[in-house]
């Protein structure tokens, strides 16, 4: 079964507003208390504690190694915490299995493309409201009823995709296919998606685009965003937290982080200049 398509899947396929219910966007979408995860006697996260709001837009930086990806997994259920829980809208869900986070509203992209190349940008995006219901093997032999349909469409302009609808995936740019795994990723009505560096390889161009299309996101769904390019994760978020070697080194808004002589230290100590 393709990872992809069950991590995007969905209880409602529609793509809607929320109601206008006053708790909606209170209280938090996630809260990590304690997490850690060894894998031998190694420590790729060390007592992980932060709190993502709901509705918020919440970047996670550090260089490579930090455990960024790591603590991905564990929020995910990829690869439980080996200690620690993780809170996702108030439900302990730490030894729920993937698919019932999912359930919950929760998302993700990856590092690496799992698209199916062969088909088009259209199909992927019916495949991700799908996702892994019952019956869905059989997708090909039925026709796509309305709610399918209009949901496609709504995907299609939310990811800005309109004009390349029908084009094969494999035939897209990186950054294409990257606007349509973000597409993806809001099939089902998503409370929370964590975007996995997805700035990766893009062109200076298609970062723009990328920037674009997360600031254009509807407000009500939250997402966290593991970023090596500082300047994004500055641009398109509220709250920052910074890792290194497995634990939290500082949390703030990202001018107190920009300004944070730490940050400058360990993360632009890599090659990149500090702003002054």
């Amino acid at each position: 079964m393709n990872k992809q398509v069950m991590a995007m899947h969905g209880t409602d396929p529609n793509m809607h507003e929320p109601s206008a219910d006053a708790g909606f966007l209170s209280g938090n979408a996630l809260e990590l208390r304690g997490v850690s995860r060894h894998f031998g006697s190694l420590r790729a996260l060390d007592d992980v504690s932060f709190c993502v709001q709901a509705g918020a837009r919440y970047g996670v930086l550090g260089s490579n190694g930090a455990g960024k990806t790591t603590l991905f997994n564990a929020i995910t259920g990829d690869f439980p915490p080996t200690a620690g829980q993780v809170i996702l809208f108030g439900e302990d869900v730490t030894s729920l299995p993937a698919h019932e986070r999912v359930r919950r509203g929760l998302r993700r992209t990856y590092q690496t493309s799992l698209l199916f190349k062969e088909l088009s940008v259209r199909d992927n995006l019916f495949l991700a409201i799908r996702g892994v219901s019952p019956g869905r093997l059989s997708l090909w032999r039925a026709p796509a009823d309305g709610q399918a349909r209009r949901s496609v469409e709504a995907l299609l302009a939310h990811g800005r995709l309109d004009g390349i609808a029908d084009t094969l995936v494999g035939a897209l740019s990186h950054g294409q296919q990257r606007q349509l795994e973000i597409a993806m990723a809001l099939a089902g009505s998503p409370r929370l998606i964590l975007f996995d560096e997805p700035a990766a390889g893009l062109s200076p161009a298609e970062r723009r685009e990328l920037v674009a299309l997360l600031r254009s996101l509807p407000r009500h769904v939250g997402f966290v965003i593991i970023e090596h390019d500082l300047d994004i994760a500055l641009t398109v978020t509220e709250q920052i937290t910074v890792m290194h070697n497995g634990r939290v080194l500082v949390s703030g808004t990202p001018d107190e982080i920009q300004a944070n002589d730490d940050v400058h230290a360990i993360y632009m100590g890599e090659g990149r200049h500090a702003h002054h």
